[in-house]
């Protein structure tokens, strides 16, 4: 994917596509949630490799669009339509995706927005991993974990984030992107240009 920066706030399509990414992500969350507890009883945490899905909206939409704020808008949008769709996390849903969605923020904004490998992505996955399990630890639902207990966790949640979050979200975007469809969000880039 190419490296582009757009210096240039949102407009209204992009918060409307932001919102589309962001809701039907969210009505995903919902279906993956009864799927991530059915795999719980096999033990040793193997559910956390399937945990990467809640941050995807982010990632994805920021591969889309590539602005800033978008990480963080369709993580929101995507936690607002699991909540009404009765997700059964309930109101602290919208807590974690809106610190979820700050996670894979913060990386995309350290690169400038400018970056859209697979590495910045994957590193904005783990972003929003690392938010969420300070979420998970402020809940107690991971507080009382012995040592190799939690590193596991939190080992496999990582895992989980950057091969759903990261990678399936690039190679998933790039795939949308050969359609030509992001032309219509994205303004041409100077390589564009330069291949006429």
């Amino acid at each position: 994917m190419s490296k582009q920066g757009n210096k240039k706030g949102l407009k209204l399509t992009d918060i409307l596509v932001t919102l589309v990414i962001g809701a039907v992500f969210g009505v995903i969350y919902k279906v993956w949630g009864p799927l991530y507890y059915s795999i719980e009883p096999l033990g040793l945490h193997v559910n956390q490799l399937m945990y990467g899905m809640w941050f995807i909206a982010s990632t994805f939409a920021f591969l889309i669009i590539r602005k800033p704020g978008v990480a963080i808008l369709a993580e929101v949008a995507a936690a607002h339509m699991e909540f009404v769709f009765g997700g059964q996390w309930g109101l602290p849903t919208l807590i974690y995706g809106l610190l979820q969605g700050l996670g894979a923020e913060i990386a995309f904004a350290l690169f400038r927005y400018r970056s859209a490998s697979l590495g910045v992505v994957s590193l904005a996955a783990i972003g929003s991993c690392i938010a969420s399990i300070f979420i998970d630890q402020y809940y107690g639902y991971i507080e009382a974990l012995t040592f190799w207990n939690y590193s596991l966790l939190v080992g496999f949640r990582v895992i989980g984030s950057v091969l759903i979050s990261g990678v399936l979200a690039y190679y998933l975007a790039k795939a949308v992107e050969n359609t030509g469809v992001t032309k219509l969000v994205r303004p041409a880039s100077r390589a564009d240009y330069d291949k006429l």
